[in-house]
């Protein structure tokens, strides 16, 4: 059965599922792209072969000829596109965040539950990548005893957004290690602290954050969009028994006058695509078989990145640790 796939969005992110979903999905096909810019929408529909483009994303989900769905266009989209995907009983891959409200979570995991079924998978695309699932085993296999700390560093060029704020670092850029942090350590967040270094320029300083977790684990995270060099992320995951920690990705290193060098990728695209390839696959078997990606993220965990993020800058703004309080995982999601 060849799933004929729609992409809402034709920015940076449709653009590279466009092409994951041409060029690297076996029994899928690029049957539309969809996004309010004719110009982009008609360029990438071009580069990659899609059926036809579309500005209208409520009706490319209802059309006959659409299998599935990829929503890949702005954060505040898609919540109200995953519900409308839920409604037409569609199976969805949600770019991250689910929302940015936790409310708006809950309102696409009670559509899903009354569904009765799952149809959301959310694209929280390092829960595939190799580093974090090599972090996952060794911490199963039991060769670094209790896991104790996790270090993580994520940093960007700069700001994508002149009016980018410490605030949007934490419910932007930060709920990718809100959550893969959750998947390799296996238990959820009790409080978290967030501050920032002064700068010396007007430009979004580094926040850093300390989260303990439910289990007695203590996870920091650094999120520095005006990092400058390069596009940079780290982790380390410290046990009572030994440590490991993500190494660099790259293919090359050139020496010369005395110097050795590697180059860093300008943006996440190149560091992870592995990975969105990866999870693009299990969510066309998803989409085949209805039986949910054993490590896929599902609406739970969008809510739970969600609150985790609004815990996050309500610390950052009164300066002092704050609880990270949850409902109970429905059973569903189990």
């Amino acid at each position: 059965m060849n799933i004929r796939i729609a992409i809402i969005g034709a920015g940076a992110m449709g653009a590279d599922h466009a092409r994951i979903v041409a060029e690297d999905l076996p029994g899928a096909s690029l049957q539309v792209i969809c996004d309010r810019d004719a110009t982009r929408v008609t360029s990438v529909a071009d580069a990659f072969g899609a059926q036809g483009v579309t500005s209208d994303p409520e009706a490319v989900i209802a059309r006959d000829d659409v299998d599935a769905v990829i929503v890949a266009s702005p954060d505040f989209t898609h919540a109200p596109l995953s519900l409308a995907c839920i409604r037409a009983g569609k199976r969805v891959l949600c770019e991250k965040p689910l929302s940015q409200s936790s409310d708006a979570c809950l309102a696409v995991m009670a559509a899903e539950q009354a569904a009765g079924e799952r149809f959301v998978q959310l694209g929280f695309m390092r829960r595939y990548d190799q580093s974090y699932a090599e972090m996952k085993q060794a911490l199963a296999a039991g060769s670094l005893g209790r896991a104790l700390i996790m270090h993580n560093f994520h940093r960007n060029v700069e700001t994508p957004a002149a009016d980018f704020t410490g605030a949007m670092a934490i419910t932007n850029s930060a709920p990718h290690e809100f959550d893969v942090v959750r998947h390799v350590l296996g238990c959820e967040y009790a409080t978290i602290s967030a501050a920032q270094p002064r700068r010396s320029d007007a430009r979004v300083a580094p926040v850093v954050m300390t989260l303990e977790t439910t289990d007695g684990q203590l996870v920091t995270i650094e999120i520095n969009n005006n990092a400058a060099y390069g596009y940079d992320v780290r982790a380390e995951l410290v046990g009572e028994q030994g440590s490991i920690a993500m190494n660099p990705v790259a293919y090359t290193r050139q020496d010369a006058a005395l110097t050795s060098a590697t180059a860093y990728e300008p943006d996440w695209r190149g560091r992870y695509a592995e990975a969105y390839r990866r999870q693009n696959r299990a969510f066309v078997q998803f989409v085949r078989t209805g039986q949910f990606p054993e490590i896929g993220a599902d609406c739970w965990d969008g809510y739970c990145a969600a609150i985790v993020a609004e815990a996050g800058v309500k610390a950052l703004n009164v300066g002092r640790k704050c609880p990270v309080e949850m409902i109970a995982k429905p059973e569903f999601y189990a």
